[in-house]
């Protein structure tokens, strides 16, 4: 492809999370991006940078404008927590932003860019959003945004996480949320740059969620998501067999999926969208 497209990747993960993740059968963040944004568009290069890995340097300037869109994976960070490795990652937000570089990204990404753009995220007083979110709607915003362009006005997503976004920052737009939290999608404009990103995971199959599900087991047992780790172990293997079997509507079922974690095209389609709108028509200028 002349002129290939080329991403960077941003893994917000500490290394010992992406460890754990390892350990447990599932991809790290950074990993799981690449491969879906080769899967939007063959034939694009991607990097990955690890900034809360003690030492690592984060691109600056030119640095930043050498690449065509810049992605954000999730994260077990928390953005409203004063460390080195939150606050590199908001002045690099930030960065980004001023190089005018179009972003998009998962969880993590509609978080730090909030605050990197001057609002506010905090812990969900209703706990952990685990599994499969429900009932995300589009905003009026949100229905007339490019990012949905094609998406149904109301769908699930994969989804893990604790905190949200609870003010935006001026220049940020609200485009999806549910009754669980009110921020899904958000749209931010700022210093001449634009971010698009969702609460939840697009990059997530059934596989992937049965993995995490499972490094995080003992924990969601706490929690109280299942009544012991043998009944989560046994979501976790409903999941998997969904996963190699997806004719298997007695499971489809059972745990509450349809196409809109099962069918890539839709599953994925901000994602495309994203690439469509604001990556390439940037790259033709």
């Amino acid at each position: 492809m002349p002129n290939e497209p080329k991403f960077l990747v941003v893994d917000g993960y500490r290394k010992q999370g992406r460890e754990e993740l390892i350990a447990g059968g599932a991809t790290p963040g950074g990993e799981l991006y690449s491969r879906m944004l080769k899967k939007c568009l063959p034939g694009c290069r991607v990097d990955i940078i690890y900034p809360a890995d003690v030492g690592v340097s984060l691109p600056k300037g030119t640095d930043i404008s050498a690449y065509d869109g810049i992605a954000w994976t999730g994260s077990s960070l928390t953005a409203y927590h004063d460390t080195p490795e939150v606050g590199s990652q908001i002045e690099f937000c930030r960065a980004a932003f001023e190089a005018q570089v179009p972003s998009f990204g998962s969880c993590w990404a509609a978080q730090i860019a909030a605050v990197a753009a001057g609002g506010r995220c905090e812990k969900n007083p209703r706990g952990r959003e685990m599994g499969i979110a429900r009932k995300i709607k589009l905003t009026p915003e949100g229905r007339g945004h490019p990012l949905y362009d094609g998406k149904p006005s109301v769908f699930d997503a994969f989804i893990s996480h604790e905190d949200e976004v609870t003010h935006l920052p001026p220049g940020g737009v609200t485009l999806a949320g549910n009754a669980f939290t009110q921020v899904q999608a958000l749209a931010i404009t700022y210093k001449g740059g634009t971010l698009w990103a969702v609460q939840y995971h697009p990059e997530y199959d059934l596989h992937e969620i049965a993995r995490l599900t499972h490094c995080r087991l003992e924990r969601l047992t706490k929690m109280g998501f299942f009544k012991d780790q043998e009944a989560g172990s046994d979501y976790v293997d409903k999941l998997e067999a969904l996963y190699q079997d997806p004719s298997r509507k007695d499971l489809a079922w059972l745990l509450g999926v349809d196409d809109d974690v099962m069918d890539e095209d839709i599953r994925l389609l901000e994602v495309r969208n994203w690439i469509e709108r604001l990556v390439l028509p940037a790259m033709r200028v």
